[in-house]
Parts: C-alpha cells; structure tokens; sequence
C-alpha cells in the first residue's frame, strides 16, 4: 500500500488526538480536531466502544506511524533492525524513526511539518554532511551536520516555519545554528527525546502476536 494522501486531520480524529500533521493550522481555530473531537465516519458522535488489549496496541501502532508519514513495510522494517539492537526494543524503535532526516528537517525548523520536510528532502533541498540527500528515510548519525541549500534559504515557506523557530526549542540531541541554517547531531536520540508521547512497549507487544 502506497503513502497516505488524504485529509491529515481525519488521522488526528481516528486516533483521538493531535498528530501536528498540518503545520500552523493545527494551532488555529481552523484545525479540524478541535472543532470534531471524535472519530471520523457515520457513526462518530455516537460511537462509544471500548478497545481491546489488542485494540490499543493497534492504535499506538497506527499513530506512531502516522507521526512520521511511513507506510507499514517500513514500520515494519524498523521494528525488525530494532529488535536485532542491543537495549530496549520499544526504545531502539523510537530512536530509528527520531534520526530520519525529514523528521531531523522538522525538528531544525526548516519545514511546518513533517510531511513538508519530506518534501524538501526528495526535492534535494538538503545537505549532509556538505553532500545532497534527498532521501527522507536516512537516518543521520552522531556528528552529522544538516545544512538547508542557500537557494532555499528566502523560501516563503521555509521563512513562515524558520523565523518561528526558537533554537532553544531544537531537542537536546540536536544543535541548530540558525544564521546558517545548519544543525548538528550531538547524540543519537532518545526516548525522553521524542515529542509525542507514545507508548512503545504496546507496539512491542503488537508485532510480538503478529
């Protein structure tokens, strides 16, 4: 199955809080979770089910794969070199999908959303390590250094997102030298490092059964 390509909000609503899939809108009166807080479909307002053990699993699966737009194949993929990794497998996880590059892109402020940092990434847009990388799904590595291209630097929406962003807000494992539009990976990350909260032991247990 390819990427999703439909109304990122109607993510937000199936999995009962937001994603930040849109960018500033999900900041605005405008964002579709905060007008309609219950699960998209016929029966949304009224439906009240309660989810099993597995229910939940899946759930946490799902969002954490919606956080960082990648298909099942490749949540798949993750969890499979995770769990050949010493160290905890639920927190190996968390640390593979922190270090791809269009997530790091986000992070930087170079991009709204995630899913805009990976436009800049496949467009080549972004420099590692001073050599053109337009694949999203690199996963950079300590002493890595992400550079946007000058040509992009006064970007319309590259400006919205980076004038915004505050290099104090950048997390801990990142560096962000904002007159440059350069950051650096201090230390690969870790769980307390991830900005949504997401229950990794229950994704764990998920592909445990499958």
């Amino acid at each position: 199955m390819g990427r999703y390509t439909g109304p990122r909000c109607r993510l937000c609503r199936r999995e009962g809080e937001k994603l930040f899939l849109k960018g500033e809108r999900c900041f605005t009166d405008k964002c579709a979770f905060e007008r309609r807080k219950y699960p998209p479909g016929f029966h949304g307002p009224t439906a009240k089910r309660k989810l099993s053990i597995y229910g939940l699993q899946l759930r946490e699966k799902q969002k954490a794969k919606r956080i960082y737009g990648i298909s099942e194949g490749q949540f798949r993929r993750y969890f499979e070199i995770a769990r050949k990794m010493p160290g905890n497998t639920g927190e190996n996880l968390l640390s593979l999908l922190e270090r791809r590059l269009d997530n790091v892109v986000y992070h930087l402020g170079f991009a709204i959303s995630r899913p805009a940092a990976r436009q800049l990434v496949t467009h080549g847009h972004i420099l590692v390590n001073g050599k053109k990388v337009n694949i999203p799904s690199y996963l950079v590595c300590e002493g890595d250094v992400i550079t946007l291209k000058e040509k992009m630097r006064n970007n319309l929406f590259v400006r919205q997102s980076y004038d915004k962003k505050d290099p104090p807000r950048v997390p801990k494992w990142l560096s962000l030298n904002k007159e440059n539009f350069e950051g650096k990976v201090l230390r690969l990350p870790k769980k307390e490092d991830v900005s949504h909260p997401i229950k990794e032991s229950l994704i764990v247990e998920f592909y445990s059964k499958v």
